[in-house]
């Protein structure tokens, strides 16, 4: 049985359906890469499967739970992590501050203050810092680590590398590579198509808020994606 199972997901933003009809079944430990251009729907996918955004029609099972009902906080003590596009921190508190909030969703697992440090060693001089004084890579550093604060069995990233230099994406990465080792399950956004083919298992190419083509990064090209990415041979996905 698959971690997360969506069925028939729909989700809204006033009369625009942003997300229209998702199937789509993750499995426990699974790297998932979600590609389409912009106002594809991708953003709005993640925050309703983490709770943040209503869905108007259809179900999210996340280990045979049915959660499409729940809200974010209820989702969190379950195990879901979202992190959100733009890191959305607390500029005003400290790079530890900062972590620790993340402490009271109670879940208990690997990840704590000091596994989590240990992971981006980046912010060890920064932890007395404001995180408003950080610079790009290491907002999205932290905004991982408050993520695994809470021991996630699923995290979700949105724009991962977005804004930020090719070495603070490097040392992201790097960072995450811990992550995959203790087997948490991943759906990331990411525009940078060869970090996508080289970190995840799968790819799942978003259209128009629908799905329209998935398949193992090991059996597609860079080509067939980007001609899915912009809608040149869309076609409707059943179950992915």
């Amino acid at each position: 049985m698959s971690l997360l199972d969506v069925h028939k997901l729909e989700a809204r933003h006033g009369l625009l359906k942003a997300v229209r009809g998702i199937d789509l079944a993750i499995r426990s430990g699974e790297r998932l890469a979600l590609v389409g251009a912009n106002g594809a729907g991708k953003t709005t996918l993640l925050r309703t499967l983490a709770g943040i955004h209503p869905a108007s029609a259809g179900s999210i099972t996340f280990d045979g739970e049915d959660l499409t009902s729940l809200p974010a906080h209820v989702r969190a003590a379950k195990g879901i992590a979202l992190v959100p596009e733009g890191r959305k921190l607390f500029g005003s508190m400290t790079v530890a501050e900062n972590l620790q909030v993340a402490a009271s969703a109670g879940r208990s697992g690997h990840w704590n203050f000091e596994t989590v440090v240990d992971a981006f060693p980046q912010l060890k001089p920064k932890l007395k810092a404001l995180a408003s004084a950080l610079s790009g890579g290491q907002q999205q550093a932290v905004a991982i680590g408050r993520a695994l604060m809470t021991n996630p069995r699923l995290l979700l990233l949105d724009e991962v590398s977005l804004g930020l230099s090719p070495a603070a994406v490097q040392g992201v990465y790097d960072s995450l590579a811990q992550v995959v080792a203790m087997k948490t399950t991943l759906v990331l956004v990411e525009q940078d198509l060869q970090r996508t083919f080289d970190f995840a298992d799968r790819i799942v190419c978003v259209l128009e808020g629908t799905v329209v083509a998935s398949g193992l990064t090991s059996e597609l090209t860079r080509d067939e994606v980007m001609a899915h990415y912009f809608g040149h041979r869309s076609q409707p996905a059943a179950e992915v």
